[in-house]
């Protein structure tokens, strides 16, 4: 396969090519999920790959139907997920080789008291949803007043110990995401959310899970799925050995993909986008190399300074910020190629789209983001 090939495979997979007429779940799982460290920016990355949706339609499937959850995903990071495929994504995680803690000795848990502290985060969440620090008091009542040493540095403060332990509680299944409380985040249990939830055999599991991956963002390597999954690359490489997976090349390169799962676009990669925050960076984790997808000034203007991505024919060319006053969305674009006059057009196109996604007016201006990334 060549890259042109790929990148028009992948721009179909994550709905890009053309907004897809299914429903939001199948939506999501076609990315594998997304990133939602931000969330108006999944609720805009969703809606940009949904054809006719808006942040409502987004926001009801996620806590009126349920049939979107919200949780810790790969990488530890907050994401957005199909909540019929949340028991796979529970057995693959927990079954993931547990990595080094980040903290300090004096601050560090050890894993029994990890254990200690999910099994009270999951028993404090039965009944009710709670806010971080109604769930805090919970935990310490059931723990002991260890779990509440302020010891983890976190945005100029000190967080509680018992924090660390809210990824691993998520990736574990005892914790996810509740609709909000006014402007506080709440949080909730799966096993309320989805009836019936069980998380799957984690042998089973992880093969699930990489062909989900592979799915959305193959062909790919055994480092790249590491990569994505935050995982140790050896590690990575038993467990595609130990699958039935199809050998393919890139440029010459070993690659892998689902087996039968070879078909690729009859076109090549076409199409202005516009991705919000943390979308960009998942398009570019997930498989190739950043040199492809972030040619020439968009590495330094782009990708380091962590900036929205305008797509030109499935690579970055541009930058873009938004901003909100009432319902009028002022639009910032900022190209790094010559736009021809129908990718001009078509760029009028997506800021509509945005527009109508976040359900605004948009206002577009062609000129440089004077805005900082986002950090």
């Amino acid at each position: 396969m060549t890259w042109t090939q790929v990148c028009a495979r992948r721009l179909e997979r994550h709905a890009l090519s053309v907004p897809s007429k299914a429903a939001l779940a199948d939506v999501v799982a076609g990315t594998a999920g997304v990133h939602a460290q931000v969330m108006s920016a999944a609720e805009l990355g969703i809606g940009l790959r949904a054809e006719g949706a808006t942040r409502a339609d987004v926001r009801k499937a996620l806590w009126d139907d349920g049939t979107l959850i919200k949780t810790y995903g790969p990488r530890g990071t907050v994401h957005v997920l199909p909540a019929r495929d949340l028991p796979m994504w529970v057995g693959a995680l927990s079954a993931l080789p547990t990595p080094p803690s980040p903290f300090p000795d004096p601050a560090r848990m050890t894993a029994e008291q990890t254990d200690e502290v999910v099994a009270a985060i999951g028993a404090s969440l039965e009944e009710e949803d709670l806010t971080v620090d109604e769930l805090g008091d919970a935990v310490v009542g059931r723990t002991g007043p260890w779990a509440g040493d302020l010891v983890m540095p976190a945005f100029q403060t000190l967080w509680p110990r018992w924090r660390q332990a809210m990824g691993a509680a998520g990736t574990r299944g005892a914790l996810c995401f509740g609709p909000a409380r006014g402007r506080k985040v709440t949080y909730s249990s799966p096993r309320r959310r989805i009836p019936g939830f069980r998380p799957a055999e984690g042998s089973g599991a992880l093969g699930d899970l990489v062909r989900c991956y592979l799915h959305a963002y193959g062909p790919a390597t055994p480092a790249r799925f590491a990569h994505w999954l935050n995982a140790p690359v050896p590690w990575a490489a038993e467990l595609f050995a130990s699958l039935d997976l199809e050998p393919v090349e890139v440029k010459g390169v070993p690659n892998w993909v689902a087996r039968g799962d070879t078909s690729l676009p009859a076109d090549p990669p076409r199409g202005v986008r516009l991705l919000p925050y943390f979308d960009g960076y998942a398009y570019r984790v997930g498989n190739q190399p950043p040199e492809l997808l972030y040619p020439g000034r968009a590495h330094e203007r782009v990708l380091r300074a962590n900036f929205q991505s305008l797509l030109v024919d499935g690579v970055v060319a541009g930058l873009w910020h938004q901003r909100r006053s009432g319902r009028r969305i002022d639009v910032t674009v900022e190209p790094l190629v010559t736009l021809s006059r129908a990718q001009r057009a078509e760029l009028d196109g997506q800021v509509e789209r945005v527009a109508h996604v976040l359900e605004g007016r948009p206002e577009l201006t062609i000129g440089p983001v004077t805005v900082g990334g986002h950090a």
